[in-house]
């Protein structure tokens, strides 16, 4: 067995995570959902909120924990609002697709199987024989999203015991393949503007006496992996996210509650501790294919090369990431439980950045090895997400 090494941590799943967030939410407005052996309420929410009939997520893309607290100074509606629950943590691997399944169906990734921001599917071959990937946020119709994540959503739950439930985010993804996949049971009303947003789920929230409303903003974590987290950028979008937050709690229903978290936090990452794949050409011996994303990579390999690609892995990344096999990355609990159906989604070998190193493949991937900031992996700054609170009027949170 490999254990992670101590920077390293597996997500908490049913205690406090991504995937409480939503179950907690509607069991403050008296629908419970259930998930086997998890509370309906981890997170202590129905007191905390105090009775709302009305409640808003908030997502914000790249907003960790770490980051907002380095930068209070810039944002001082979302510093001003209660942290009922503490931080919460993001699922592995800690990057927006993984993030979004897991908060919209409340499982962790074993269980609803968007287990990458790229992946394998299995079984599917490629024009060059190397297996067919799907990259998760340019995807539309095939696979079929409601195959690919088959597992109830907790807006289906919501809308089946009358609690009306709204998405709201950008209208470009109103079609795609994850909005589907993760958001369904959900109408889904697309947005062209912050301020857009914030009146649709102002009026969704004021439309219906239950109801569950979702927002969702991409901009920082864009500006952060473009321009990095320490640049002028980055810190003059967290205040314009501010702003958003600041519209909504003061446009609030007396008996609505918001609620803001994010997907992962992030890191920047220099020169220096860029690992080029491209570089390393032992690394492709015995290897189909290279998938995942610059701190998560998932290695499938040819049949009966996976030792020695783990072997060979292990040996030249060193301390730059921990790398195990699918069997010991399973068993560590990251992903959660697994279903057996979903298990070859996870490469062969898995290699999780250690440290701020990236796993970069410029000829391959030239778009993403340029990026400044990343995350995808599991220390503290990417899975520390906040959970803030306000409440309407009638509301004591």
């Amino acid at each position: 067995m490999n254990p992670l090494p101590p920077d390293l941590a597996v997500p908490p799943y049913g205690t406090a995570t991504l995937a409480d967030v939503l179950p907690a939410a509607v069991a403050a407005i008296g629908a419970p959902v259930q998930r086997g052996d998890v509370p309906a309420d981890p997170l202590g929410l129905t007191g905390a909120l105090g009775g709302p009939r009305r409640v808003a997520v908030l997502l914000v893309d790249g907003l960790g924990a770490d980051l907002l607290r380095a930068h209070a100074d810039l944002a001082p509606t979302l510093a001003a609002l209660s942290a009922p629950a503490g931080d919460l943590s993001a699922p592995c691997p800690s990057t927006t697709p993984v993030s979004l399944a897991t908060l919209g169906t409340g499982l962790p990734p074993g269980s609803h199987g968007i287990l990458g921001f790229v992946t394998a599917i299995p079984g599917e071959d490629g024009a060059a024989g190397e297996p067919r990937t799907l990259n998760h946020v340019q995807w539309a119709d095939d696979p079929d999203p409601d195959v690919w994540q088959a597992r109830r959503t907790v807006f289906e739950h919501a809308e089946a015991v009358g609690v009306t439930a709204t998405a709201v985010g950008p209208y470009a993804y109103t079609r795609s393949g994850l909005t589907r996949a993760v958001y369904r049971g959900a109408r889904y009303a697309g947005a062209v503007s912050h301020g857009d947003l914030c009146a649709l789920v102002l009026s969704s929230l004021a439309a219906t006496p239950r109801a569950l409303v979702y927002g969702y903003i991409p901009e920082l974590d864009l500006t952060g992996h473009v321009r990095g987290v320490d640049s002028p950028a980055w810190r003059a979008q967290l205040a314009f996210v501010d702003r958003v937050v600041e519209e909504l709690v003061a446009g609030l229903p007396d008996d609505a509650a918001l609620l803001v978290t994010a997907d992962h936090g992030m890191l920047d990452v220099p020169d220096a501790t860029r690992f080029d794949l491209d570089e390393q050409p032992d690394l492709a011996d015995g290897v189909r294919l290279v998938a995942g994303e610059p701190r998560a990579r998932y290695v499938h390999t040819e049949p009966g090369a996976g030792t020695d690609v783990l072997h060979r892995w292990r040996e030249v990344l060193g301390r730059r990431a921990w790398v195990g096999s699918r069997e010991e990355a399973v068993a560590s609990g990251v992903f959660g439980p697994v279903d057996d159906a979903v298990a070859a989604r996870i490469g062969d070998v898995v290699a999780l950045a250690r440290g701020s190193w990236a796993l970069t493949a410029p000829r391959l991937e030239p778009g993403p090895s340029r990026l400044a900031a990343y995350h995808g992996s599991l220390t503290a700054t990417e899975l520390a997400v906040p959970l803030l609170a306000a409440g309407g009027r009638a509301l004591d949170c």
